[in-house]
């Protein structure tokens, strides 16, 4: 009988399936996929060898043979369906952005405190090899004193409306799709900003297009990000110190590589990234660490910081005028 945990998705999208994919070839059990459609839950669950296929999210957090759901639903649905999963009493991993609202976050990091149910946000770059060596070497002093980051999330998505990335109604936008990743990866260097200013250029749908991002921080330190959903990028990240830089390769935010510069530009060290699949089964990996160790927070990205996040997030929207209906941002 095997000690690990049994996962189950709740909402078979694209995403589901790089996640699906990286669990079951690292040796995680899927047990069962829930959807609206039985159809589609069983087409899902025949793809990929899934026991159980049920119609229902409601049928796929009551399943006994389940401990653990991914929530893998648009935005807007990360709130209600995460809160359905802690009230059945199961762990959780919710797709980045945690959710719409910062008050949706932490409304729900204090259901999973108080249950001892462990909630994470999927932001499967921070558990990625390169990154662990990235924060190891900016401690470590390498480059110096860290003070800038540059970071850029930009791709170019079907103009369709009814598309999910230009919906409002979805929580659609380059923000809260791709933007998030710059800014976690500031937070996750420098901590939380003690300034925050945005613009950003907004869709015929009302979605943001593009929005750039300037981030303080205490002892002066800063962070420039940029992000857009209808011009690809380079969607590169480097971070400027002292003493050098760090480059990271294209896509910085996948399972890649970083080269060390000098001062003077000289190369000073390599980090080649060696990881099977995406990556994502790293995040999946801490998720059931901390379910063994009965704990309901670890060190890389607590939920309360995944709530504070949202709160920048928020502070971000404001600044550019992106209102997403009462019906998706409420408790």
């Amino acid at each position: 009988m095997s000690d690990r945990l049994r996962w189950g998705i709740l909402g078979p999208g694209g995403i589901a399936q790089g996640q699906v994919g990286d669990l079951l070839e690292n040796g995680f059990p899927v047990q069962a996929v829930g959807s609206r459609s039985q159809e589609r839950a069983r087409e899902f669950a025949d793809r990929y060898g899934i026991p159980t296929a049920h119609g229902s999210y409601e049928d796929l957090v009551a399943d006994p043979e389940v401990d653990v759901i991914y929530v893998a639903t648009p935005h807007s649905g990360h709130y209600p369906h995460v809160r359905l999963a802690l009230e059945a009493g199961k762990h959780v991993l919710v797709e980045k952005p945690f959710t719409v609202t910062a008050p949706q976050a932490e409304a729900l990091a204090r259901i999973a405190e108080d249950a001892g149910l462990v909630l994470l946000e999927a932001m499967w770059t921070r558990y990625l090899p390169h990154m662990v060596r990235l924060r190891e070497m900016i401690a470590e002093g390498v480059i110096g004193d860290a003070r800038t980051i540059i970071a850029d999330h930009s791709q170019k998505v079907p103009a369709d409306p009814e598309s999910r990335m230009n919906r409002l109604d979805l929580a659609g936008g380059a923000l809260l799709d791709l933007g998030i990743y710059p800014v976690s990866f500031a937070w996750d260097l420098f901590g939380e900003p003690t300034a925050v200013s945005a613009e950003g250029t907004m869709t015929a749908s009302g979605v943001d297009r593009q929005t750039a991002i300037m981030l303080g921080f205490d002892g002066g330190r800063q962070a420039v990000l940029h992000c857009s959903l209808d011009a690809p990028g380079p969607n590169t990240a480097v971070v400027l110190g002292t003493e050098g830089w760090i480059r990271i390769d294209p896509v910085w935010y996948t399972a890649t590589s970083f080269t060390v510069f000098g001062v003077d530009g000289t190369e000073l060290d390599r980090y080649e990234s060696n990881v099977r699949g995406r990556g994502m089964h790293f995040q999946a990996e801490e998720l059931e660490r901390l379910v063994a160790e009965r704990s309901t927070a670890g060190s890389i990205l607590p939920p309360g910081e995944s709530a504070r996040i949202m709160g920048t997030l928020d502070e971000v929207r404001r600044q550019i005028g992106l209102e997403y209906p009462a019906e998706i941002t409420g408790l």
